[in-house]
């Protein structure tokens, strides 16, 4: 899709990535090895310049109160497994247009 991607697998190693990469998405599996999704959203969402970053949480839980812990934790979309690349393009694509320019990542 023409964006710049880093990939890491623990949720620690993910709040590092962020500080350095500074992503403006992340897609954030909610079941990791250290830490789970909910606390590395609630750790990005209070870290200096990446207010803007569009959070998404992609998980296996879709019943309405794991949708509300999401966007409790600071995600900004709920997504459930397995993800149609499609869909995953199409929400980017609106989300981006309407929320903030991409600078080429």
């Amino acid at each position: 899709m023409g964006h710049e991607v880093r990939l890491v697998h623990e949720g620690l190693a993910a709040l590092e990535e962020a500080r350095v990469f500074r992503p403006e998405i992340v897609v954030l599996d909610i079941g990791l090895p250290d830490i789970d999704g909910y606390q590395v959203a609630e750790l990005l969402r209070q870290e200096a310049g990446l207010e803007g970053m569009l959070l998404i949480a992609l998980t296996g839980y879709g019943q309405d109160e794991d949708r509300q812990r999401c966007y409790d934790a600071g995600f900004d979309e709920h997504l459930i497994k397995p993800v149609d690349p499609a869909s995953l393009e199409a929400l980017l694509s609106t989300r981006l247009q309407f929320d903030s320019p991409v600078s080429g990542r």
